[in-house]
């Protein structure tokens, strides 16, 4: 096999490879005569069809299915005789492919760039520092209160806060339009589940009452037609509601898993999972500051095939959560392009981290962070037994674990500065 590496670009390679051609003829012999044992035509007995037969029905498949595989093997074959490792996939021209003559291809593709790091110790980390209060625990259980608030009726004016269900219909130029009408629909005053002039014209109504409210579409509105323009709505109150806050009370704390209804169990309980969301935000600043340091202070070339792989990841991942499989409806690559190189040259420099310090996965990380997400399972057993059975799934989750030793390598190593925080401030910020 002859090879030859030509540097195109510079991450780009152009790799020529020529396969002699009795190598070729050598396995498509071979190949020929094992499909002559268990051939089947018609007026001939199996294992006694002529050689001429066999190769007039089937030489021409299986010339194709045996340079297909010398193509694949002689690529791997090449790559590891010149020591290259490609950062995706090839672009492979074969030449013509004849009988007796040597197979002949060039694969173009591009490789990873050499990276050597400029500066990862030493890098500036802002920490916060926050304590709990108790008035932090009161306004959570406050929260708490609302989000199992019943809704009363009133028969004052509509305020902030209320819910209020209306009838309306809107109209343009004295014509109803296609969407423009709504019945019994529950409006919360102050969340803008409503666009705004809408939901300004509900305040002051009372129960019965009705009001002309003039709303003007912004221009960007997803209807196309009815962006800019300016309707009048006809809206009705058919109730006014007010939030109905329950008791902090032994109900209360047994709703939330308190059996006795401790409200001082309750009150632990409810700090501990504050801390534990405090910590992990904590933990992901200190996370995000890190990476952007390391690649702002480690400036790399990026292949643009891995670029390419990130932008088809990510768009993927946007149609998994827009619920479409459908490829028309994927968004624009440009949209996805910077996180795709972000991600890339994280990717990259968190590999030559690992390979230059020798860090090893923590596999006791691994193990706990298995357990805690299969905590959210109904049968967490199962769970850990499917990551622990296959290695692609642990090897995301030992990613994962890879990325959290690399941040905390990076601010062991770096000048921390603590920085107190307010609770809500940090947490809502």
């Amino acid at each position: 096999m002859q090879v030859s590496v030509e540097t195109t670009g510079s991450l780009e390679r152009t790799m020529k490879v020529r396969v002699p051609a009795e190598q070729v003829e050598r396995e498509v012999d071979a190949r020929l005569k094992k499909v002559a044992r268990t051939a089947k035509i018609k007026g001939f007995r199996p294992g006694k069809i002529p050689r001429k037969v066999v190769e007039k029905r089937y030489g021409g498949q299986v010339r194709q299915e045996v340079l297909s595989e010398l193509l694949q093997k002689s690529y791997s074959e090449a790559l590891q005789q010149e020591q290259l490792q490609p950062a995706g996939g090839p672009r492979i021209e074969t030449d013509e492919a004849e009988a007796g003559k040597d197979f002949a291809y060039t694969a173009v593709f591009e490789v990873f760039p050499k990276i050597e790091l400029a500066k990862v110790e030493g890098l500036a980390f802002e920490r916060p520092t926050v304590e709990i209060q108790e008035e932090d625990v009161d306004e959570m259980l406050e929260r708490l209160r609302t989000q199992r608030a019943d809704w009363g009726p009133v028969e004052r004016a509509a305020a902030e806060g209320d819910r209020v269900k209306v009838d309306f219909i809107g109209r343009i130029d004295g014509e109803p339009f296609e969407g423009g009408e709504g019945k019994d629909v529950p409006v919360v005053l102050g969340e803008g589940q409503m666009l705004g002039d809408f939901e300004q014209g509900i305040y002051g109504l009372k129960p019965g009452g009705s009001q002309t409210v003039p709303v003007t579409f912004p221009s960007d509105y997803r209807n196309e037609s009815l962006a800019g323009k300016t309707a009048e709505f006809t809206v009705t109150a058919i109730a006014v509601e007010e939030k109905i806050l329950p008791d902090v009370d032994e109900e209360f704390a047994k709703a939330f898993g308190i059996e006795d209804g401790s409200l001082e169990t309750l009150r632990t309980e409810v700090r501990e999972n504050m801390q534990r969301e405090l910590d992990e935000r904590i933990k992901a600043q200190l996370k995000r500051q890190a990476l952007d340091q390391l690649v702002d202070q480690n400036p790399v070339e990026l292949p643009d095939s891995l670029i390419q792989q990130e932008i088809q990841a990510l768009q993927q991942e946007a149609m998994r959560r827009m619920g479409t499989e459908d490829p028309q409806q994927a968004p624009p690559a440009d949209a996805f392009r910077d996180g795709a190189r972000r991600r890339v040259a994280v990717g990259l420099l968190i590999n030559a981290l690992i390979s230059r310090e020798s860090i090893q996965v923590d596999p006791q990380r691994v193990m706990e962070q298995i357990e805690s997400m299969a905590a959210n399972y109904e049968q967490p057993e199962e769970v850990i037994r499917l990551y622990q059975s296959q290695p692609r799934l642990r090897s995301q989750i030992e990613m994962a674990v890879l990325e959290e030793q690399v941040t905390e390598w990076l601010v062991e190593h770096g000048e921390v500065a603590d920085t107190p925080k307010v609770f809500r401030d940090f947490m809502d910020g």
